[in-house]
């Protein structure tokens, strides 16, 4: 299916690849997600899901609302205590989990499920992007990159269940 692309949407895909997210990262973990569910199951079709999770405009602005939040926390320009919170991803903050589950509620009760689960497993980007020995910050795109693959998963399931 094609897109009709939007310029935010191109500065959502923009912004996620400036920060070091391809495309083709989201796709790998949609892949981890449902490659043991959906045999020969390819990471072009993961990649297509992903970019039509991304084609959502409640996606899209989830994105560049985190992508700016730690932005600006690696900059140092977010008042205290905030700074402070955001830059070390404190694990009672759960305003990066809400911009996410945003996300996934987009496509039902198996993104949360797939969002919980790919949360606390960090495999692949999310794993280097939550890894914080770089001075980067990445408080709310660690989770919105895994809400996305979350979404994305669901989106392939629930179209795979109506054919």
């Amino acid at each position: 299916m094609v897109y009709k692309h939007h310029p935010l949407e191109e500065t959502t895909k923009k912004m996620l690849k400036d920060r070091g997210v391809l495309i083709e990262d989201i796709a790998k973990l949609v892949h981890f997600l449902q490659e043991e569910y959906i045999e020969g199951l390819n990471l072009e079709t993961c990649a297509e899901h992903v970019a039509g999770v991304l084609s959502k405009r409640e996606v899209q602005n989830a994105v560049i609302t985190g992508i700016e939040l730690d932005k600006l926390a690696e900059a140092g320009q977010l008042s205290e205590p905030l700074l402070e919170i955001v830059q070390n991803d404190e694990g009672l903050y759960g305003v990066d989990e809400i911009i996410a589950l945003s996300i996934v509620n987009v496509y039902g009760s198996i993104g949360f499920t797939n969002y919980g689960y790919i949360d606390k497993q960090k495999p692949g980007i999310i794993g280097k992007l939550n890894d914080k020995l770089n001075g980067e910050c990445h408080t709310f795109l660690d989770d919105i990159v895994g809400a996305i693959a979350a979404s994305a998963s669901s989106r392939l399931a629930h179209r795979l269940d109506h054919r």
